[in-house]
């Protein structure tokens, strides 16, 4: 097993690692920008260090500051949670070459997968099902753009090769603006990822998100750990997350397992990673691969029973995985509300200081949170302040303590988007399930 590792990140992620690392008798070293010297996990470590001012790309993304702080601590290991560096192959690189061990894939993959246009073909080339496309990056020739168009059929999306999270994205519905909407991909992609290779798919009008969760050691194994629904979106971020997905059948599941995980083995996958599929009409297609752990990776560790930051400190570590497919049984069911510290109505940011935190409790709830009473959210971050879970032998049971979970958390001195999913968990639609990815922009009249 490891003997110490670097948590590199902030919030609920870096919490989740050390309780983890502290289970497996890993110690803990925890960097911070000054403006985190008073989060929970960084008065939990063993160890901490200062790596920068409040601004990420001076400190949560300054990579040589996060290497150096594993140098100087002694540490083994660096595991990047989610966001930041999570999937920089450049920084998985420098770990490995300056002798620690990346708790993730290895770089090469980061940078195969890590490329949508890369990932479509290997996923085209074992079988798993993908968005009809141009097949690769489009070309500078105008005439032969619009070929492709009009082969795939409008709508047609515009999407940045080397990014996600909206950016660099646009909708075509003709000929007319096909030319400008890809000029402006294009802008957004060199800005955001800089990278300004874009690639075109077949727009799907009510497609659902759906996402399975894979884990791969470094001896060729790989298990798929089920599907989750990420559907409940708002401008593509991810609000409410569930397991299994409602109407996926047992059939449909073990036809996607078989062909994501030869794929994945096909690359020598390693360490937990999740494949994101649009779902309509009762068809998958492929739309990328997040080669890290999620935020929404509890709904599969309470549905399935497996640890999934624990596997990847394991698998870091040089373990095989310690069961196979046909072990891999899915039981009950299991919903995440995503709580962010943002006005409800505006979502405007809402950082300051917490006065009053009671986490909710109770038969199958789970909070993941780095709050406390006292604590001062700082407004340089995500606003993600905690994840209510909630756990139940079926999906009514799931939404019946989430809905309780929700009426019992208190947060005071902040404003947060409780009242929110308090709202979706009213709506009859949300309780029958198998709502697509705009649902909610559409209930809510948000643009």
């Amino acid at each position: 097993m490891l003997d110490k590792v670097v948590i590199a990140n902030r919030g609920e992620i870096a919490l989740r690692i050390l309780r983890a690392c502290r289970e497996l008798g890993i110690k803990t070293v925890a960097v911070h920008s000054t403006a985190d010297q008073n989060l929970k996990h960084v008065l939990l470590a063993d160890e901490t260090v200062c790596i920068g001012p409040p601004a990420s790309r001076e400190s949560y993304l300054n990579m040589p500051a996060i290497i150096s702080a594993a140098e100087v601590t002694d540490a083994v290991g660096i595991h990047p949670g989610y966001g930041f560096l999570s999937e920089n192959a450049d920084f998985a690189e420098r770990v490995e070459n300056s002798g620690f061990v990346f708790i993730g894939p290895k770089s090469e993959t980061i940078r195969q997968m890590g490329d949508k246009v890369s990932a479509i073909r290997v996923m085209k080339e074992h079988g798993v099902p993908c968005v009809p496309g141009s097949d690769g990056p489009l070309p500078e020739d105008q005439d032969e753009c619009f070929r492709i168009a009009r082969a795939i059929g409008y709508p047609v999306i515009i999407k940045a090769s080397g990014g996600g999270g909206g950016r660099g994205m646009r909708v075509v519905h003709s000929d007319a603006t096909l030319v400008n909407a890809i000029n402006v991909a294009k802008t957004e992609a060199l800005a955001a990822f800089g990278n300004d290779m874009v690639y075109m798919e077949k727009f799907l009008e009510k497609p659902r998100h759906i996402e399975f969760q894979v884990l791969g050691d470094s001896y060729g194994s790989v298990v798929c750990l089920g599907e989750r629904d990420c559907s409940l979106q708002r401008r593509r971020q991810k609000i409410i997350e569930e397991s299994p997905a409602p109407g996926i059948t047992a059939r449909q599941r073990a036809e996607m397992t078989e062909s994501l995980v030869a794929a994945c083995a096909a690359v020598g996958y390693r360490g937990a990673g999740t494949l994101e599929f649009l779902y309509e009409e009762g068809k998958f297609y492929f739309i990328e691969m997040n080669t890290r752990v999620q935020v929404e990776h509890p709904v599969t560790e309470l549905v399935t029973g497996i640890d999934i930051v624990k596997m990847q400190l394991r698998i870091a570590a040089g373990e095989p995985l310690p069961f196979k497919q046909d072990d891999i049984v899915l039981r009950g069911w299991s919903m995440e509300c995503r709580i962010n510290a943002e006005d409800p109505k505006t979502f405007a940011p809402s950082p300051g200081p917490v006065r009053l935190w009671h986490a909710p409790g109770g038969p199958g709830v789970r909070v993941d949170s780095h709050l406390y009473s006292g604590y001062n959210v700082p407004p340089y971050y995500d606003s993600l302040i905690a994840k209510l879970i909630s756990y139940g032998e079926n999906r009514e049971t799931a939404i019946a303590r989430m809905r309780n979970a929700l009426s019992e958390m208190v947060v005071e001195g902040i404003k947060t988007n409780a009242p929110l999913h308090q709202e979706i968990f009213g709506h009859s639609a949300f309780r029958q399930g198998s709502l697509d990815i705009h649902y909610l922009e559409r209930r809510l009249g948000l643009k």
